[in-house]
C-alpha cells in the first residue's frame, strides 16, 4: 500500500511554513532539509517509499518553495539552521535522523552541532562537504568571485541564477541517458517560483559561502567527536562534489557506510530504488 504525502502550513519563528510530512506521527522521524535550487519537492519520490515505517519531514525553507519569504529574516546559514531548529521543536520531535544533500548540509549540520544527543544518525547524499580540498571544479568558479568588489561579485551571481542556469544545476555532469530521466518541471517549477526577492536571497546565501568556510572546522569536530551513525550515498558525475567529496568524509567518520551509485547530485531523480534500499536497511539498524 502507497502512503500518502500531507501537505501542510504553519506559522514557525513568524514564517508562514509550507511541509510535506508522511508517516504515523509516534514513528521515529527522518528529517529531510532540501538543497539550492530545490524545495521539498526534491523529497516527493522518497517519502511515500519509507512512510510504512517512518515518520518523513521536509520543509520549504523561508524564501523557498511555497514558504513565505519575509523581509526581516536572516537568510544566511545560520539564520536557516535556527529556523530548522524552530521547526523542528514546533513539530514536537525530540530526536531524528538527518538528511544531508547539498546547502541542506550545512543547515542540517549545525542543527546536530547545537544539540547533538537529538541526532540518532546522518544520511548524507552529495552534501556541501567541509573539506577544502575535495571540492568539485565548479567550486572553482564561485571561488573566483571572491576576489571581486562586493558590487561586482554579486553582479556576477546574479547572472548565474536564471532558468538556464537552473536546468544546469538540475542536470549537473549526468550522462545524456540519465540526463534524460530528469523531469523538467525541477527547474522550471524552481524557477517559476523566483521573484526579485528570492533572487537577492540566492545571491547572499552563494555569496555566504565564503563565510562559511570559517566553519568547517566545527563541522569536522563534530564529527570527530560524536561519530554519528552515517550513511553516505553518493553520485559521483558531480561538478561540484564528486566522488572525492565523498571519500573525504572517511577522514572524520572511518566507520561510515559508503556507496557510489552511478547517478550525479540528484539522486532521487535517478536511483530512488538503489536510495530507497540502503535507507531503508540502515534506518533499520540506527533508528528503527
Amino acid at each position: 500500500m502507497v502512503t500518502l504525502v500531507r501537505h501542510r502550513w504553519m506559522t514557525v519563528a513568524g514564517v508562514e511554513t509550507f511541509y510535506c510530512e508522511a508517516g504515523r506521527e509516534d514513528a521515529p522521524v527522518l528529517l529531510l532539509p532540501h538543497g539550492y535550487p530545490c524545495s521539498s519537492y526534491e523529497f516527493r519520490n522518497l517519502m511515500p517509499r519509507l512512510a510504512d515505517r517512518w515518520r518523513l519531514i521536509a520543509p520549504d525553507f523561508p524564501g523557498a518553495g511555497y514558504s513565505g519569504t519575509p523581509v526581516d529574516f536572516d537568510y544566511s546559514f545560520d539564520g536557516y539552521a535556527a529556523w530548522l531548529e524552530a521547526f523542528v521543536d514546533a513539530m514536537h520531535v525530540d530526536r531524528f535522523v538527518l538528511y544531508l544533500h547539498d546547502f541542506g548540509s550545512p543547515i542540517g549540520a549545525r542543527l546536530a552541532i547545537k544539540d547533538p544527543h537529538r541526532v540518532a544518525g546522518l544520511i548524507i547524499q552529495n552534501g556541501d562537504i567541509p573539506y577544502e580540498d575535495a571540492l568539485g571544479p565548479k567550486y572553482a568558479d564561485i571561488e573566483a568571485t571572491w576576489t571581486l568588489p562586493r558590487s561586482e561579485m554579486r553582479k556576477v551571481l546574479a547572472e548565474a541564477i536564471s532558468e538556464a542556469a537552473f536546468k544546469e544545476e538540475f542536470l549537473n555532469d549526468l550522462p545524456p541517458a540519465l540526463a534524460d530521466t530528469i523531469p523538467p518541471d525541477l527547474w522550471k517549477l524552481h524557477w517559476s517560483q523566483i521573484t526579485p526577492r528570492r533572487k537577492d536571497i540566492a545571491i547572499d546565501l552563494i555569496a555566504g559561502l565564503k563565510e562559511n568556510r570559517a566553519w568547517f572546522p566545527e563541522h569536522r569536530k563534530y564529527l570527530q567527536e560524536y561519530r554519528p551513525p552515517t550513511l553516505i550515498v553518493w553520485g559521483p558525475n558531480d561538478h561540484y562534489m564528486p566522488e572525492k567529496s565523498a571519500r573525504a568524509y572517511l577522514r572524520d567518520l572511518p566507520d561510515a557506510e559508503l556507496h557510489l551509485l552511478g547517478g550525479g547530485h540528484w539522486l532521487l531523480e535517478t536511483h530512488l530504488d538503489d536510495v530507497v534500499a540502503l535507507i531503508r536497511e540502515f534506518l533499520g539498524r540506527v533508528h528503527p
